[in-house]
């Protein structure tokens, strides 16, 4: 349950609206809730964010995503779609110093809350749009989620195995939780320039452009030669030995040789310094040629000791390696413990959950988890008595 009074952080003072669902709007405001800015979120009356309903159940009646993803937020319902959900809206947009939402374009101009409107009755306002093309494009109106957003974006396409069809990168939610970095990126960039002129900007992010973003020299390699990147399993391009190798103890190790200096020291270490030097494999444009033999001997290495046998190996001669983790030996490592990276909290619903910790890591005002996600309209008084007296 929130504490009387209202965290202190990084953003103490802060005030914003999360008008967002799902994933990517909304995990900008929890960035921003994290480190203590005051964060309603304005949820449909009856149902609230479908975020509650996507993930594994729990006792609360809300999903485990949700009691994430809604950390220290405050839940207020309100039907926007009605004359008095929009008044009310308006008196909160002119208390507020961002506002983050994800409508399908013109969902808000429609409902006369648009930007134009918050911004003439509060200058100041910053107002982050996150929607699944952005705001301008011929594909402006289509719907997207992240598994789309992944596809379009490029990253899809490079994921899997040369002879398989284009694989999930993990989770299909990657380029909404990137979407919503990225948006907080803006929100704190619009917050300093309002320092200097006083007046709120609007960020538009497209779901895919975050990705994007991220494909290294995917863009200019294509645009200069013509090269378009192929899936290549595990493997990385430009790197040889950079991927996945079996251990005896039927587990994996991730190997990363990015320069011929590295490479050098995995020589060593595997008492394989024949391959070095002048030889066949001897520059990383050479072994790119000979990537199937290189990744062999390798794994033939690695699978000759366990997968402790290698990490040890591999850190002694200082040679880039780790273990290839489920989420069960992440439970047990103890550098995830030594980091807090996973935080036990009680929830007066739920119980007992861990959570994801704050991240990034500050020194003098680091990011707490207050409270998990909170009923629907758990706080529509206080958040109105508060807010507008």
């Amino acid at each position: 349950m929130p504490p009387a009074s209202l965290p202190q952080g990084a953003f103490e003072g802060l005030k914003v609206l999360d008008l967002a669902t799902f994933i990517a709007g909304p995990y900008c405001a929890t960035y921003l809730a994290e480190f203590g800015a005051d964060v309603v979120k304005v949820e449909l009356a009856g149902s609230g964010d479908p975020v509650r309903k996507f993930g594994t159940p729990t006792e609360a009646g809300d999903t485990l995503v949700w009691l994430s993803e809604g950390r220290n937020k405050r839940s207020l319902e309100l039907d926007l779609r009605t004359p008095e959900g929009a008044e009310t809206l308006l008196r909160l947009a002119a208390k507020a110093d961002v506002l983050v939402e994800n409508f399908q374009p013109g969902t808000l101009e429609r409902w006369g809350i648009g930007p134009d409107v918050l911004q003439a009755l509060n200058p100041r306002l910053i107002i982050a749009r996150v929607t699944a093309y952005g705001q301008t494009g011929p594909y402006r109106d289509r719907p997207g989620f992240g598994r789309i957003a992944n596809a379009f974006s490029g990253i899809s396409f490079l994921c899997g195995e040369p002879d398989a069809p284009p694989a999930s990168p993990g989770t299909a939610t990657l380029s909404d939780y990137l979407t919503g970095v990225y948006a907080a990126l803006g929100v704190l960039t619009a917050l300093h320039v309002r320092e200097r002129t006083g007046r709120g900007q609007i960020i538009d992010l497209g779901l895919y452009e975050g990705t994007f973003r991220l494909l290294d020299e995917l863009a200019p390699a294509y645009a200069r030669h013509g090269y378009v990147r192929q899936r290549m399993g595990a493997g990385t391009v430009n790197a040889v030995p950079h991927s996945h190798y079996p251990t005896k103890d039927g587990k994996w190790v991730a190997i990363a040789c990015t320069n011929d200096k590295i490479f050098g020291r995995l020589a060593e270490v595997m008492d394989r310094m024949d391959v070095t030097g002048d030889g066949i494999y001897g520059t990383i444009r050479k072994r790119e040629a000979r990537r199937a033999e290189v990744d062999a001997f390798v794994s033939h290495w690695t699978s000759g000791m366990t997968r402790d046998e290698v990490l040890a190996a591999c850190e002694a001669g200082q040679v880039p390696c780790g273990p290839v983790y489920g989420i069960d030996e992440i439970f047990e490592d103890p550098q995830y413990a030594a980091r807090g990276n996973l935080v036990c909290i009680e929830d007066e619903r739920a119980g007992e959950l861990t959570l994801p910790a704050v991240c990034p890591r500050l020194s003098a005002t680091p990011g707490a988890i207050r409270w998990a996600g909170r009923a629907l309209g758990a706080d529509s008084a206080a958040v109105l008595a508060d807010w507008l007296g």
